[in-house]
């Protein structure tokens, strides 16, 4: 049978490089769709026989975007290695500056990466379809807030870290340094200021989607569905954690399927690998690997805004807990398996991070001087935190000398590209069907991955082999002559 193929490449609006290849039979539907990303960084390798105190500062060097999430998760694993408990003001000064990191996050995602669909439209013109057209939809003022407010978010950030985008305060046992008065009465200003900002974004979000019945549609069509498991850390009351608690899973239905400590995570999870990716496939152990499906027999699982949501059963600020339980009203209870979803979900946490940093600024405790105990004997660990993409896992074993000898990393994207690519095949053949393919089709499909926010260039940290090379050769009519590959 002859086949059809169409490449979307590079794929657009996410961290990182990956292409979709589409494969259509002779009928024109769509026979399968692949998520391919063929980018390759080493990290989990050059890490053997550093010094453990430098591996917050090295992995944070795996992304621009997540770099703090990198940073205390590296931390929270170090701290467990070395048999630590950080003073309590320590775990408060590392929370808030976690919630600055999510605030600026989860703002670039959804004005930048998100609101060209949601705003600008899924088939408007790609010259509109982006933050430019974004600013003439919303206007130049709107543009201004989006740019402040992401600034304060990396000024929470660089006030406690040291640096906005590479920080370097955490140390095994603590911090390297309390915050002073003034600092604390600047953060709480910008963190005020930051939920009403996050107040704002969430209306704009009800009336540009959810009052226009198109949109509600396309998040609830089929196309956009996928029944998982879903994963995220919870605190004591089950609530939304983005730095500490346990593991918590659900199953298609809600039901709770684990709840695991950081150290137990390798009785959970196993990994997958497919030839065409240079991304591993994560799936909950009990159930086993059983391909690219969904539903409760198979053990992919979900992580991120939605998976966050879902995994737990509210969160832990009231304006927070209030759009949770919206968002639950109007798309027919809980659990949500509506991808585009993610983007909702994503404001939620938005608004509750910024409620959960007023929170802390104005904690008694957030400007004292105990912020680090010394650390033990040097050993193996575990740190999990939630990053802005999702569940976000560092395992180091150390020496007797504190040097890395054996590292593990399971980060967020890389735990959600089955599902990932299991959205972006069925979208691809529910809306593809004949010759005729539009570039706004081939936008519809990539809106399958993009309400992931995936970062790739965290998911590929480590391969074994050479980078492959691939040329395509087309004449002047682009038709393919030849592909040269390395």
């Amino acid at each position: 049978m002859s086949k059809k193929r169409i490449t979307i490449s590079p794929i657009t609006r996410l961290e990182g490089h990956g292409k979709i290849e589409i494969f259509l039979n002779e009928e024109g539907n769509v026979e399968n769709a692949y998520f391919q990303v063929p980018e390759l960084r080493g990290f989990e390798r050059f890490c053997i026989g550093r010094k453990a105190e430098d591996m917050p500062i090295i992995t944070s060097r795996i992304c621009g975007v997540c770099p703090v999430a990198h940073h205390f998760a590296s931390t929270k694993a170090l701290d467990a290695a070395f048999k630590v408990d950080p003073p309590s003001a320590a775990k408060k000064l590392r929370e808030l500056m976690y919630c600055g990191y999510m605030i600026y996050d989860h703002i670039l995602h959804f004005y930048f990466l998100g609101a060209p669909d949601l705003v600008v439209g899924p088939d408007a013109s790609p010259n509109e379809r982006n933050i430019f057209g974004v600013i003439k939809k919303v206007g130049l003022d709107i543009a201004k807030e989006v740019i402040k407010y992401r600034s304060y978010g990396q000024r929470i950030t660089a006030i406690i870290g040291g640096k906005a985008t590479h920080p370097v305060c955490g140390l095994p046992g603590g911090i390297s340094k309390p915050i002073m008065e003034e600092e604390r009465q600047e953060i709480e200003k910008m963190a005020e200021s930051s939920a009403e900002f996050a107040k704002f974004s969430m209306k704009l979000f009800n009336d540009v989607v959810l009052k226009n019945k198109k949109y509600v549609d396309m998040v609830l069509n089929d196309a956009y569905t996928l029944k998982t498991y879903y994963m995220g850390l919870v605190d004591d009351k089950n609530k939304v954690n983005f730095y500490d608690g346990k593991v918590r899973v659900v199953d298609p239905e809600g039901e709770e399927f684990v709840k695991f400590a950081p150290r137990e995570y390798l009785d959970v999870i196993e990994e997958h690998v497919e030839e065409w990716s240079y991304v591993k496939f994560p799936y909950l152990r009990k159930i086993g690997w059983k391909g690219f499906m969904g539903g409760s027999e198979s053990g992919i699982y979900r992580v991120g805004p939605l998976g966050r949501l879902n995994a737990s059963e509210g969160m832990a600020t009231p304006l927070a807990q209030q759009e949770y339980e919206r968002m639950y009203e109007t798309l027919g209870g809980k659990p949500v398996h509506s991808t585009l979803a993610y983007h909702w979900a994503r404001l939620i946490e938005l608004l509750y991070a910024a409620e959960r940093c007023l929170e802390l600024s104005r904690d008694e405790e957030i400007t004292s001087r105990d912020v680090r105990n010394k650390p033990g004997i040097p050993g193996e660990g575990v740190g999990i935190i939630e990053a802005a993409r999702g569940t976000l896992i560092h395992h180091y074993v150390l020496d007797e000398e504190a040097l890395v000898k054996d590292i593990n990393l399971i980060v967020a994207t890389t735990n959600n590209t089955p599902a990932i690519c299991i959205s972006i095949r069925d979208a691809a053949k529910a809306l593809i069907h004949g010759d005729s393919v539009s570039e706004g089709l081939l936008n519809r499909v990539e809106m399958a991955f993009r309400a992931y926010d995936p970062c790739l260039a965290c998911a590929t940290h480590f391969a074994v082999g050479q980078m492959p090379l691939q040329v395509n050769i087309y004449n002047h009519k682009r038709r393919l002559l030849k592909t040269l590959e390395r």
